[in-house]
Order: C-alpha cells, then structure tokens, then sequence
C-alpha cells in the first residue's frame, strides 16, 4: 500500500533528498564509546553525512542524545547512573561537551548550530509550546542546524519525555518537518532478531504490519534509554501524525538521506494531530481509568462524542480534576485516554446518571461532560 496525498509530498523513502525539512535523531550508543566518552570520529562522520545535507539547502534538526552518557567519565562514573539527581549532573557537565563537539565538528563544514534544551511542559503548554515553535524557526530561518535534547539537568520523572525518540517525533510535529529520520546501532527493524534469521521489514504501512513482530523493549549498546520498540513507537506516532519516518543505522544515514532503501519506513496516515493530543496518545501518565457500557464505548469509539456519566459504569485510580485517564470497555481493553473533569472523589455519585439529572441534584457545574471531546484521543 502507498500513501498518497501528503502534505509536504514526502511519500516514500526516495523522496528524502528533495524534502525542505527533516528532523534526524541520533542516540546515544551512535555517539559514544563503552565508557561513556564522546566518539569523535562516529560524531565526525554523523556530522559530515548532515553537513552536506545542510549545505545543499535542506534545513535540518538534529535530535542528539548523549548528554548523560558524555558526563560519565569527567564524573568518574563507571555506568549511566539510576538516580535521577546523579543523572541530572551527568548532563549538566556532558551536555556542555556534546555541544563544544558538535560545534566543533559543524564549524568545519562552515554551518553554525544552536543548542535549544525542551521539557514536556514545552511540547503540551500552549505558551511554552509557541516560544519553541518561534525559536526553531527563527533558527532555521537564519540557517542554523538546532541541536535538540531533552533538559535533563531540569527534568523530572513526572514531566520527562523518557527518551529521545519520543521528543524527536514531537519536534518533527512542531516544526512541520517533511519526514523524521531515527538512527541508532541497528539498521532496521526485523520481523525476529536478525541473528535467528529474522527478516528486514522495508515499510509499515499501518499497525497491522507489525502484529506478529516481537520487539524487545532494550537493544543496541548499554548506555541509551531508548530500544527498538520506542523506536517503532516514536516512529507509529509520527506517522499517524501525518509525519513518515524513517528506522535504520547511523552507518546508513548517508544512503537514508539519498532515498535509498535502507532501514524501515513507516509511511505518513492519517491527519496531523495537535501536539497535546499526540502527548495524550502517547506519553501523558494516566492516574486512573474509566470503565464504560457497550453504548458509551461506541459513543467515545466514534472519536466524535464527550464521555457522559451516564455510560460509565465503575473506576479506578485516585484522580484530580485535569488529570489523564484511561477509558475502557468492561472487559478493561482501553480505547481513549482523556483529560478528566472531575475527581475520583466526586464521580462515584455520578455514575450513571444523566447531566440533566445532575445538574438538579447536585448543581449546574455537574452539567459538564466527564471528558469532553476536545480533550479525548481514541487510541
């Protein structure tokens, strides 16, 4: 199956080299050696593959892991620490490092980079998410190569992307780049792990291709957070958003930004979904969950319709108003997620009952949907 119909007209893979913006994701074990120092020449020969991408008159993104891990060893760390405050100092120095590399490296080709550091809250706050979109642009706009990392000095575990390929699929969706490019140590993704005999799957046209795929949550050299499957789902998200994306090596990046058929394409469907909705997807924690009757299933299904309380029929979970939930038939199969208007105190005298009922018992602030539309994903 071909997609059709793009908007930026990036179809397919050999359409990469006319493409005017992509976003390029690297991670950490690409850059890095075993004892968390910086490569030189892996960074050298990434950064020579984008310069002439650059140069020729693409504009680019690039999404750079590596902070944490380039932090190690000026920290005499022996492995990526697991507390957060520990990993908070790896990037604060290892950060200043991977800049003064890539800076460095970039120089060399004669094209100027800006380091631009994001939390979640800058990706899903109307405000924050306006100065980033103004920033990047303006930065493209004067012919600069943006290097994007998570603000790990800052982040925290209830506001953290979790890893770079999220944010890299997040930042394609705000820049309104014509396709995103992730590149790892592993060259595709594979239908069984290559060394059992495992085939390359060359395209993902829908999530149907990848259901009789295993992919394990860790791959590739230990010193990353993100494996193949938040690659593939970095990668569907994306594509869902009207954004195709393509999976391989760093060793092919060359050939990937010619079009050649390298890695796994997973082609552009659907319509761009707004940022807060693609975070409600995909990386928004849920604090409980709302269980429904056939009816409200259909209802909320049709991605057309607010959650009533009339339909729900039980929940879990502690819960405040404005936090997200998932929502579920009976059997508990979750079919949304939505941003809820009530806490879990306040609805149990609510289940199954009409707003117009509500609104007389109780007050006409109860008149409200339970999760409106506007704040509601089908998943």
């Amino acid at each position: 199956m071909r997609a059709t119909n793009h908007p930026s007209g990036i179809d397919e893979r050999q359409d990469i080299p006319r493409a005017s913006r992509i976003v390029v994701k690297v991670g950490s074990s690409s850059l890095t050696t075993l004892n968390g120092g910086i490569s030189e020449e892996a960074l050298s020969n990434l950064v020579d593959r984008l310069s002439a991408v650059s140069t020729a008159g693409t504009q680019l993104i690039l999404v750079s892991s590596g902070a944490i891990a380039a932090g190690l060893a000026p920290l005499n760390l022996g492995r990526r620490p697991r507390d957060l405050a520990t990993q908070q100092a790896a990037a604060s120095v290892g950060q200043g490092l991977l800049m003064a590399k890539y800076t460095q490296a970039f120089a060399a080709h004669g094209v100027t980079v800006g380091q631009v550091l994001l939390t979640a809250d800058d990706l899903i706050r109307r405000q924050q998410y306006a100065n980033a979109f103004r920033a990047l642009n303006r930065l493209l706009a004067l012919g600069v190569v943006p290097i994007v990392n998570e603000n790990d000095t800052v982040a925290t575990h209830e506001i953290r992307f979790g890893d770079n390929d999220r944010l890299a699929a997040l930042v394609a969706h705000l820049v309104k780049a014509d396709a995103l490019m992730l590149l790892s140590d592993v060259d595709a993704v594979y239908d069984a792990p290559p060394n059992d005999g495992g085939v390359r799957i060359s395209r993902v046209d829908s999530n149907a291709d990848l259901e009789t795929v295993s992919i394990g949550s860790t791959g590739g050299a230990g010193l990353g957070t993100g494996g193949m499957a938040t690659k593939v789902e970095a990668a569907t998200m994306s594509a869902e958003s009207g954004i195709p994306a393509l999976v391989t090596s760093t060793a092919n990046a060359a050939a990937a930004l010619a079009g050649q058929d390298v890695g796994t394409w997973f082609s552009a469907r659907g319509g761009r979904r707004s940022t807060r909705m693609l975070w409600l997807a995909h990386l928004a924690a849920t604090q409980g969950r709302l269980l429904l009757d056939a009816g409200a299933v259909r209802a909320v299904a049709s991605g057309v319709a607010s959650l009533l309380p009339a339909g729900i029929t039980g929940l879990h979970g502690s819960f405040e108003a404005g936090d997200a939930v998932e929502i579920t038939d009976a059997k508990g199969t979750v079919i949304a997620r939505g941003l809820v208007n009530y806490s879990s105190e306040e609805l149990p005298q609510m289940l199954g009952r009409s707003t117009h009922e509500l609104a007389q018992d109780l007050g006409t602030q109860y008149e409200r949907a339970v999760v409106h539309v506007d704040d509601l994903v089908v998943v």
